[in-house]
């Protein structure tokens, strides 16, 4: 998958595509179900497949200090997008040039001189331009004076529940990690770059891989079984494991990350990047009295959370 984030001096190799439009936080399956629509069309105009999104994400842009709410940062998009078989990944950055265009200037300069694009797919519900002007009216005039074409998609729905990145935000506060996963279409995942921690898991012998989860919504607090993929280096691989998200209180006051320990595994993985898929919720975060009561209860994490995976 090749990755543009310019709509200006673009290649003409990247133009051309079914492209399908949005912020894509969590693809899940309203948003696949848009893509793939997109895919129906690439398949029709003979043209690759493509996905419009922003960076950073217009919600962050316009209120840097609101609390964090994403579902997937960048990268961790980007690797599921390749995954689903997109072909273009135009990851435009998000400014006050691309913020100020008008509705029809977005579509005159992005979508037709800058990319090209001979089809777009969007949700019923999507607003583009300053100030949120333009709506899905908006767009299919401007496609059909312009020459490209648009398709909305209608909102989708489980067992009567909306689909929607709010939705699942709320099941994963709750720590309701096989209801977000119903919405996702898929495991929710925390993806990062394993980073050094304070080696403590080692000395109870529970070795762990820390990463951040700054910038991202954090879900319920606590520990879950795990499914780990090594995206990069040398151990690159399926694992299964155990995972506490939280603010570690045994040990004082702690930053929120993820620490995931890798069921029977051995070996090196400060700098690589990792995929964590939260599978259940376990139990709550909680401070211990003693060392020995936490190695205790992290005995008793592991053998439920083997238990969980062993036929996944």
């Amino acid at each position: 998958m090749q990755i543009i984030r310019d709509f200006q001096f673009v290649d003409d190799a990247h133009r051309g595509a079914s492209a399908a439009i949005g912020n894509f936080d969590g693809l899940h399956r309203g948003h696949q179900y848009v893509i793939d629509i997109a895919r129906a069309e690439a398949d029709r105009l003979n043209a690759p497949l493509g996905v419009m999104t922003f960076e950073p994400h217009p919600r962050q842009y316009f209120a840097p200090d609101a609390p964090d709410f994403r579902l997937m940062n960048a990268e961790a998009r980007a690797n599921r997008l390749e995954w689903l078989g997109v072909d273009k990944l135009y990851e435009l950055t998000f400014n006050d040039t691309l913020s100020a265009l008008s509705p029809e200037d977005f579509a005159q300069r992005v979508i037709l001189d800058g990319l090209g694009l001979k089809h777009v797919v969007v949700g019923r519900d999507f607003r583009f331009g300053a100030k949120r002007a333009g709506n899905v009216e908006t767009l299919e005039a401007l496609g059909a004076k312009l020459g490209f074409g648009v398709t909305a998609a209608p909102l989708m729905d489980v067992d009567g529940l909306e689909i929607s990145s709010t939705a699942i935000r709320e099941a994963l506060s709750e720590g309701r990690v096989q209801d977000a996963a119903t919405m996702l279409g898929h495991w929710h995942r925390i993806d990062g770059t394993v980073i050094r921690g304070d080696q403590r898991g080692r000395d109870l012998g529970y070795p762990t891989v820390n990463m951040s989860i700054a910038g991202l919504h954090q879900p319920r607090f606590g520990v879950y079984a795990v499914k780990v993929d090594v995206l990069t280096g040398p151990h690159k691989g399926a694992y299964k494991g155990a995972a506490s998200v939280g603010v570690r209180p045994t040990f004082g006051e702690n930053l929120p990350n993820i620490e995931t320990f890798l069921f029977d595994f051995a070996g090196d993985l400060y700098g690589a990047h990792l995929s964590v898929a939260l599978v259940a919720y376990l139990r709550p975060e909680e401070k211990f009295d003693s060392l020995d009561a936490l190695i205790t209860q992290m005995d008793a994490d592991c053998a439920e959370a083997r238990s969980i995976l062993e036929n996944l």
